[in-house]
């Protein structure tokens, strides 16, 4: 297999940055994010999806059967969407703090074809608060198998 681009595209960055501002919206009025996905082609046509009402793994496993099926596919016609470039999905879970216990956080993978996948999270408090809702700057948890 050909050795994938590190780093992450403009284009990569604009689509993740803009699913987890829209997903930290939702936490701060108070609504559950479950899965959102965001999939992007190359004349930039973005298709929307939403996973929810199942567990948080059926949910995590049917947004990359998506990717993998739009891919499969060259697109989604009725979402306006061509042969995928890139992706970004972010769903709600946690992460253990320094004295083991768990913080709330939302968690962010995201890849474009020919380039390697990342994941990031952002730490979150005040659920429903509105301007009292509080979150960090996303911060990089790693390197992912790349969906497309």
């Amino acid at each position: 297999m050909a050795q994938r681009k590190q780093g992450v595209s403009p284009e990569l960055d604009e689509l993740s940055s803009t699913l987890v501002g829209d997903a930290l919206d939702m936490l701060a009025e108070g609504e559950d994010v479950n899965v959102l996905l965001v999939v992007e082609d190359n004349l930039r046509n973005v298709a929307s999806y939403v996973f929810s009402d199942d567990g948080a793994e059926a949910l995590l496993e049917g947004a990359y059967q998506r990717v993998k099926d739009l891919a499969r596919k060259k697109g989604d016609r009725e979402a306006g969407l061509g042969e995928p470039q890139r992706y970004a999905l972010v769903y709600e879970g946690a992460i253990e703090d320094e004295d083991g216990s768990f913080v709330d956080a939302l968690l962010l993978e995201f890849g474009e074809r020919g380039w390697q996948a990342y994941s990031a999270y952002s730490l979150y408090q005040g659920k429903g608060l509105g301007d009292e809702f509080a979150w960090t700057d996303p911060a990089p948890a790693g390197e992912m198998d790349c969906l497309l």
